[in-house]
């Protein structure tokens, strides 16, 4: 049998195939089409403090070869959550990763501590988030600010922590250092590219709130780079993501040095793509005559 498991931060998955937050729900939703326990980890979508309402519609467009979306996190809140979605997720033979959002430093804070005696196996905080506090800004821009904000939540964090980078950066390896600096346990990449879309015909903006984040295969040969790039640039583990439809896709992420992928959009487009994924990359090892997967990360030099 050829070996699949990674491991992130010291938590081991049974394979290295994840889903995107935002794009999966909380699991729930896809649980009657997909075998949840075959998955190496559920992301979860983004969770607030505070129930948050979302932007508003639409929020929704489609691009050549991808997607956009300015769904603005709507989310429950962290208390509905607990309730609701992790007793879910319980039932099943899954890592749960729970993806944290806010608008403020205590925001992020005070559901990292919420979620510490919760069944929640990893964090990853989405730092892509507007800073309010320093007029909207986007906390994953700056690389001091992601450096204080990643050392902040680790002081709250019973958890191992991922920070979910932006690719709306000069420079990716320079975000990455400043989350290893902070203590981060791993960083997962890319979130969305920001992007517009006009329609033509009513001479107005696709997005209500006139742009909106790109993702899809279309951003996939520019996430492969920055996951390269950052592999060099830091020693934590790397999640990669954007694009990923296939699992060549998949495998382009691991060899460039991520030892997890998630998938986002694909699962619009076909819901079972992930259990596809997973059996494409142990067809692959079999066929290469590959041990384990583990092998693969960071392959190409």
């Amino acid at each position: 049998m050829n070996n699949m498991k990674v491991k992130i931060a010291g938590v081991e998955l049974k394979n290295p195939v994840m889903t995107a937050s935002g794009t999966f729900g909380s699991g729930m939703e896809y649980g009657e089409l997909v075998d949840l326990s075959r998955l190496g980890a559920v992301v979860t979508k983004g969770v607030a403090n505070v129930p948050w309402p979302g932007n508003p519609t639409p929020r929704i467009a489609e691009t050549p070869s991808g997607m956009m979306n300015a769904i603005g996190l709507q989310n429950p809140g962290i208390e509905t959550f607990c309730a609701r979605d992790l007793p879910f997720l319980a039932q099943f033979d899954t890592r749960v990763v729970v993806n944290v959002c806010g608008r403020t430093t205590e925001d992020y804070c005070e559901v990292t501590e919420r979620l510490g005696d919760e069944p929640a196996d990893l964090l990853e905080i989405n730092i892509s988030c507007p800073n309010v506090r320093c007029g909207g800004i986007s906390f994953g821009q700056n690389p001091s600010s992601v450096e204080a904000i990643t050392k902040e939540i680790k002081r709250h964090a019973k958890q191992p922590v991922i920070m979910k980078l932006s690719p709306n950066v000069t420079d990716i390896t320079e975000i990455a250092r400043a989350a290893e600096a902070g203590g981060a346990d791993a960083v997962s990449l890319i979130n969305t590219l920001t992007g517009m879309k006009i329609d033509v015909n009513r001479r107005t903006f696709a997005l209500a709130n006139k742009t909106g984040g790109v993702s899809g295969p279309a951003i996939h040969p520019i996430a492969v780079r920055m996951v390269w790039q950052t592999a060099q640039a830091v020693k934590i583990p790397i999640i990669g993501m954007g694009g990923i439809a296939s699992a060549e896709d998949a495998l382009e992420f691991i060899l460039a040095g991520a030892a997890a992928v998630s998938v986002g959009t694909a699962n619009f487009r076909n819901p079972v793509v992930t259990l596809e994924i997973i059996d494409g990359i142990e067809k692959y090892l079999k066929e290469q005559k590959v041990e384990s997967v583990q092998e693969l990360i960071g392959a190409v030099r």
